[in-house]
């Protein structure tokens, strides 16, 4: 009777349901063995350990506003959203500590890299230019950790005070329907 019922306990802890979308690496005695998939999966018990379960869906994770110096000695605050997806669970498991933290950390040093060499005004005009350069670096750095990065939005570029007053006052519009910017005429009237 008490093996009767060992029986089913047992083959309990043998069978794992694993749901659509993620994986999750196994360890044997401490050491990784493979990686479970979606569906009925089997694994030793008291000797196979389920170490991390990984989501395998895109992830959208916005970061908060990072200061940047830019190459004209301003500080502006740049608002980053990076899509990412786990593609080897394994090497998100083994190969770095925290991939959420490690992304997070390259991405507000090479943004700082990135806008220190630019100006102001190409900061401003080039928001598809640094998500470009910003998706380089990262695809480098994140394909061995078993990350793809599949997008990275620069959402908003806020100016100190100071910045956006003397914008405000380089570009006036004039009695006459032209606009002058910096001291350029548009003969258009627009900027």
């Amino acid at each position: 009777m008490i093996a009767g019922g060992a029986v089913p306990l047992v083959l309990g802890t043998c069978i794992r349901r694993l749901p659509q979308a993620n994986a999750v690496v196994v360890e044997r005695f401490g050491r990784y063995t493979r990686t479970l998939n979606a569906g009925l999966n089997i694994v030793v018990p008291f000797a196979d350990v389920m170490r991390n379960r990984i989501d395998l869906r895109e992830q959208i994770v916005p970061f908060p506003p990072q200061e940047v110096l830019t190459g004209d000695a301003l500080v502006v605050k740049v608002d980053t959203i990076i899509y990412f997806q786990v593609t080897d669970a394994r090497a998100a498991t083994y190969e770095v500590t925290s991939y959420l933290r490690a992304i997070e950390q390259l991405t507000v040093t090479s943004l700082r890299d990135i806008c220190g060499y630019l100006d102001l005004e190409r900061i401003l005009s080039s928001r598809e230019e640094i998500s470009a350069a910003l998706r380089g670096i990262l695809d480098e750095a994140t394909g061995k950790w078993g990350i793809r990065v599949n997008r990275i939005v620069v959402n908003e570029i806020d100016l100190p005070a100071a910045a956006r007053e003397a914008m405000e006052r380089g570009t006036h519009a004039r009695s006459d329907g032209r606009v002058v910017r910096l001291g350029v005429e548009d003969e258009a009237g627009e900027r």
